[in-house]
């Protein structure tokens, strides 16, 4: 059995050095505005960081940190929104529609590179070869088929009239490519190492390795404009605790693996083990959270799924004072 408190504790002012990081001035700082904070739980294990965080959440002031289980098609901003979460990761493109739509929630902090894998038949070697062909996803207006849409329209395809959109849940999705009755999928861990391991198909695209996809982040931090506006110094030890998650998830994928099992988040270790070593954690210092909701606003854009001015959008409904903080505070 890990020990989990004491494996989580080694990201706090104890053992921060451990893994190059600068002691925290979180005890320099007023006590957050509220001790509970709540998170999002859902079945992406790209996630990772926000599922460890709790001791480090803990070791920030929140006394009382719960995880709310997300019903599946309901968007993390809508739920930001009705206030039953505080604070969460969410998926770029997915997560800047709903903002053009109205939903109140801020971006604070890029969390990570690479989650998702378009997967092809035999027939398919490269995005443009998806016109004229089928695609399997969970909705249309998905997250599957919202970064399938940008990624279309980056190489010149129309996603509303080159590609046939298959809709069926989530394992039925997986279950339609590999039976042949798509031509392709886009996968979010751990469904690619699932497919892999089964010799299903052949990536066609890895955000985490094929540029330019691989320069931007898919997983983002959002709250609520209410929660950050009345609770700025829980907002900043929030996102200090989560982007320290998410250097121990780059650095102890083994370990970090073995405590997602226990904590019952997913229930192999090989392949979330595969998923922290694939994905590049700890990109956060290096990337501009900035450069990737512009770069996804504009795809989004060409696509015709998002209607506002991508440049109104990054300046009404970003927040980067904590990240900026943060980047002198943990540098690596």
């Amino acid at each position: 059995m890990i020990d989990r408190r004491g494996f989580l504790r080694r990201a706090t002012a104890g053992a921060v050095a451990a893994l190059g990081l600068r002691a925290s001035r979180a005890l320099a700082e007023p006590p957050p505005e509220t001790t509970k904070i709540r998170l999002a739980k859902t079945a992406s294990m790209c996630w990772a960081p926000q599922y460890i965080a709790d001791e480090l959440l803990k070791a920030e002031g929140f006394a009382e940190v719960s995880y709310l289980e997300m019903p599946v098609g309901v968007p993390v901003s809508k739920v930001l929104a009705s206030r039953d979460i505080d604070i969460s990761m969410n998926f770029v493109g997915p997560n800047l529609l709903r903002i053009d739509q109205g939903d109140p929630a801020v971006f604070l902090a890029g969390v990570h590179v690479g989650c998702f894998e378009v997967f092809g038949n035999a027939r398919l070697k490269r995005i443009a070869d998806l016109k004229g062909k089928t695609v399997a996803v969970t909705a249309v207006g998905s997250t599957e088929y919202v970064f399938l849409a940008a990624i279309a329209s980056y190489v010149g395809l129309d996603p509303r009239k080159d590609i046939t959109w298959a809709v069926n849940s989530a394992d039925e999705a997986a279950r339609f490519f590999a039976d042949g009755k798509a031509d392709a999928y886009i996968g979010f861990p751990p469904r690619p190492q699932e497919l892999r391991a089964r010799n299903i198909g052949h990536v066609i695209l890895n955000s985490a390795t094929d540029r330019p996809w691989s320069q931007y982040f898919c997983c983002v931090l959002t709250s609520s404009q209410d929660f950050v506006a009345k609770n700025p110094v829980a907002t900043k030890r929030a996102v200090r605790a989560i982007l320290k998650a998410s250097d121990l998830c780059g650095a102890e994928p083994e370990r970090v693996a073995r405590l997602l099992v226990e904590r019952q988040f997913t229930p192999r270790v090989d392949y979330m083990t595969q998923v922290l070593r694939d994905l590049p954690y700890g990109k956060w210092r290096e990337f501009d959270p900035e450069d990737t909701l512009r770069f996804y606003a504009l795809r989004l854009h060409e696509a015709g799924l998002l209607k506002s001015n991508p440049q109104k959008l990054i300046a009404q409904r970003t927040d980067w004072r904590f990240l900026n903080e943060l980047k002198k505070e943990l540098k690596g």
